[in-house]
């Protein structure tokens, strides 16, 4: 019985590894940059937290709509309809790019929020140069998304995670030499880390558009492209199922952007332990976030073929194999919650030892609850990969409204500024809303995929 699910994991991790492998690397570079500025100072750190927050957001709702690509794209490859293919390639690749343009210039006017949120004068005064640069390479990731996404349907996850580590290695580079000032370059502080970010987000757009042209599976789509001869119906299309996906998306990645901003009225060392405890959970939540694309991809391909009853069996272990990961993330956490603090902040700076030395314990508390809700953040997302396979995404987008901000928020916002609990207050809050939201969705899928089987 257990062997019909299992017997998937290895298929499922080959089609998850690339993708994976290029997400871990986005967030190793994160981990990286925040290392680096935090050797400045707890200030420059939580600066980096700010500023980023804005940039969850935008990224939230791009990287949402452009998932609506790989669905399209895997149910006509299942179908060897290549017409269709092109098709959603090239006006999701359209509306991906108006769309990085569109949230660029909203960050751009949303700058002055900044001052109104009761964050600390210095953090604000740090953010803000930083974010203008950061804020314009939203462009580049967003068409990069496009591609990815497109490649992902193709299911050929191995050429973005190509074009990422490239990228990544540049960014690392030119972060040291630009944070801290090396051969013969000013030292620019947390700018330097912006000016790495855009650098390396152009490099992956060529790389990837690079692999694509050169492999006989993706040239036909990505060459000779009218992209302005558009077909309403297709974009329309395009709109159904990205918008209700962007808001998904948006409605997690802003509930823990609001744990960054209720941080921030805590204090700066507050914020600081939150971005610690925050970069270490996105680490493992993009080993979940690949199972995610393996699932959206398989559960499209199983659409299109109309075997719904292996289209359940195939989901399922997904969801397995994405339980038994995050167990494992779980209990690193729990064990090294003390530890892994200590790889962001130079633990001898005697100067800043009383903050640092606060910032690390209540990093340390908020792992233990990172700990517990690894499995609900692995379930979820996986679901969700597999709800967007069905192309089923309204119901979806209510279920996650309602766990992250009927129920999550209100819970991290009472806690949070009104308990004793504070910063634990806040991520226990994000933990009742992403196991609400994992349950709810497992729901879904389940009278879904059953009714699916029937009629079938």
């Amino acid at each position: 019985m257990l062997y019909q699910y299992t017997k998937e994991f290895r298929y499922n991790l080959e089609l998850a590894a690339p993708v994976m492998m290029g997400m871990l690397g986005h967030t190793l570079v994160a981990l990286v940059d925040n290392i680096m500025v935090g050797q400045l100072g707890t200030a420059e750190l939580a600066a980096v937290s700010l500023g980023n927050s804005f940039m969850f957001i935008a990224m939230s709702l791009g990287i949402g709509f452009s998932t609506a690509i790989t669905p399209l794209v895997a149910e006509a490859d299942a179908e060897n309809n290549f017409r269709n293919g092109k098709s959603a390639f090239k006006h999701g690749l359209f509306l991906c790019t108006t769309l990085g343009v569109v949230l660029f210039l909203m960050i751009l006017l949303a700058k002055p929020l900044m001052y109104l949120m009761k964050q600390p004068i210095e953090v604000v005064e740090l953010a803000i140069p930083y974010l203008d640069l950061v804020a314009f390479s939203l462009i580049p990731l967003i068409i990069f998304q496009a591609l990815k996404q497109f490649s992902d349907g193709l299911s050929m996850t191995r050429y973005p995670m190509y074009a990422t580590l490239v990228a990544n290695v540049v960014n690392v580079v030119l972060n040291y030499i630009l944070i801290f000032g090396k051969l013969g370059f000013p030292q620019m502080g947390i700018v330097g880390a912006a000016i790495g970010t855009l650098a390396s987000r152009f490099i992956m757009v060529v790389f990837l558009w690079i692999f694509l042209k050169k492999k006989e599976k993706s040239k036909g789509y990505v060459t000779h492209i009218k992209i302005f001869v558009l077909e309403n119906k297709m974009i329309k299309k395009i709109i159904e199922l990205g918008f209700p996906s962007s808001l998904q998306m948006f409605f997690e990645v802003a509930i823990f952007t609001a744990a960054i901003w209720l941080s921030g009225i805590l204090g700066k060392n507050p914020q600081a332990a939150n971005q610690i405890a925050l970069n270490l959970s996105s680490m493992t939540f993009m080993v979940a976030m690949g199972l995610s694309v393996a699932a959206m991809v398989r559960v499209g391909n199983q659409k299109g073929l109309q075997k719904f009853e292996d289209l359940r069996r195939i989901a399922i272990s997904i969801f397995l194999l994405s339980f038994i990961i995050a167990t494992i993330f779980a209990l690193i956490f729990i064990i090294c919650n003390e530890m892994l603090p200590m790889i962001y902040l130079d633990v001898d700076d005697t100067q800043n030892l009383v903050d640092n030395t606060e910032v690390i314990s209540i990093a340390a508390k908020l792992l233990i609850i990172a700990a517990l809700f690894q499995i609900s953040d692995a379930i979820q997302v996986t679901v969700l990969g597999a709800l967007r396979g069905l192309q089923d995404v309204k119901i979806p987008t209510v279920i996650t409204f309602i766990a992250y901000w009927v129920i999550g928020f209100p819970i991290s916002y009472h806690l949070g500024l009104h308990t004793e609990y504070k910063s634990s207050g806040i991520w226990i809050g994000l933990l009742a809303g992403l196991t609400a939201s994992a349950l709810l969705l497992c729901l879904r899928f389940n009278k879904l995929t059953n009714g699916l089987i029937r009629k079938g």
